[in-house]
């Protein structure tokens, strides 16, 4: 990604919590939503504005973003938010405890569903031009809640019941801050190809798929399957219409 074109973060005063300078933290109360307040004060507090929300289940955060290049590119920022926080899980996971993809924006421990990410933008924004912000969200269960016997639920997990027994919400959102920033200056030094050989690989199997199939990012962020025969395209921007991960009923992972 050229230097001209990236993802601006604005210096800010020292947070709560242990976060890179360019962050400026907001803490919402426990029935807060991070995503949708970022979303509403992004065009007023800008790029580097970071929405945690104080919850003992959920890690759930957002950060605002200012890109420089046109929105249809723009949006490839998912899979940088992605592998940051796949990152952070990674630094505190316990061993054989894989972290892995549903394309285009769900997170899985040991192929259970703990959550995932999500993106927002002006609903005005002209498709190629730079949009005034994008808020990248995550929400990552850390405790399973409710009165579920375990083995109920098995394509769902939470990081307590995989052995993230010392990892709690503060902690990640401070990890996933600097991992995030890491992902950013590589794909300002090297281009995004920097950041899709660290999305890739973590993109689990699907059915379907031929074994040989090959997986890539377009230049607008759609996920390319090539074959000997053919090439299939998915949409990203159809995609992240509706969070394969979120339940719209609890508006929170999905069980």
């Amino acid at each position: 990604m050229p230097q001209s074109d990236r993802m601006r973060l604005r210096t800010s005063s020292k947070p709560a919590l242990d976060l890179p300078p360019p962050f400026r933290l907001v803490t919402l109360r426990e029935v807060g939503d991070a995503f949708a307040h970022a979303t509403a004060v992004a065009a007023t507090e800008g790029a580097g504005t970071l929405v945690h929300v104080g919850r003992f289940d959920l890690a759930e955060f957002a950060v605002v973003l200012e890109p420089e290049e046109p929105l249809r590119t723009a949006r490839r920022a998912i899979y940088a938010g992605l592998v940051a926080l796949a990152d952070a899980l990674a630094v505190h996971a316990p061993p054989e405890r894989p972290i892995g993809f549903d394309w285009p924006d769900a997170v899985r421990v040991n192929n259970g569903l703990v959550g995932g990410a999500r993106l927002a933008w002006p609903s005005d924004a002209d498709e190629e031009a730079p949009p005034d912000w994008l808020v990248f969200g995550a929400m990552i269960r850390t405790v399973a809640m409710g009165e579920e016997e375990p083995g109920l639920t098995p394509l769902s997990a939470a990081l307590e019941d995989e052995g993230f027994d010392e990892l709690g919400a503060g902690t990640l959102v401070e990890s996933f801050a600097r991992h995030f920033m890491v992902a950013i200056d590589a794909w300002q030094e090297s281009g995004f190809g920097a950041v899709a050989k660290n999305y890739l690989p973590r993109l689990l199997p699907e059915p379907g798929l031929d074994r040989g199939t090959r997986r890539a990012i377009d230049d607008n962020g759609d996920l390319l399957a090539r074959t000997a025969n053919k090439v299939e395209r998915r949409s990203l921007l159809d995609a992240l219409a509706t969070p394969s991960w979120l339940d719209p009923a609890t508006q929170g992972p999905r069980k």
